[in-house]
């Protein structure tokens, strides 16, 4: 971390960390709030991360990541925007804190796969009474109006 707060390396786990290095900021106005101030600041932050050329990743995790963000990069570079907070700081921290978060849904494992597997015969009779007698309840509910 910087001195203000401001992260210096992306934390995507614990054993996965990207360097400053690796890292480009970009800084623009924001169209959101600010008052006066939105016209005279650079608040709106753009951070980049080159996927593809980063030696960061094991291979298998980078051809991963790169399959699930394809629509995402553009020449192999993944970039976050943030501009919802005021002050450029705190965008900051939301874009590092939004990259970690996709980066890390990326090279994460994919899920087990679905075991079939079908309901008990108590199950079944039981939501078949229950429907007999919400129908019941519903007939009995139709009486003619003399």
């Amino acid at each position: 971390m910087r001195c203000c707060g401001v992260p210096d390396d992306v934390l995507i786990n614990e054993r996965l960390v990207i360097p400053a290095a690796e890292l480009s900021w970009r800084f623009s106005r924001s169209s959101g709030p600010g008052g006066q101030g939105v016209n005279t600041t650079d608040s709106r932050v753009e951070l980049s991360w080159d996927l593809a050329g980063s030696d960061l990743l094991p291979p298998m995790l980078r051809e991963r990541a790169l399959e699930r963000l394809g629509t995402r990069l553009v020449n192999g570079v993944l970039t976050v925007v943030a501009s919802e907070h005021r002050s450029q700081l705190r965008n900051r921290e939301a874009a590092a804190a939004r990259l970690a978060g996709i980066v890390a849904g990326a090279i994460a494992p994919p899920p087990r796969a679905r075991r079939a597997t079908r309901p008990s015969r108590g199950a079944v009779e039981r939501r078949i009474s229950d429907k007999k007698r919400r129908s019941q309840t519903k007939r009995n509910r139709r009486g003619g109006f003399d």
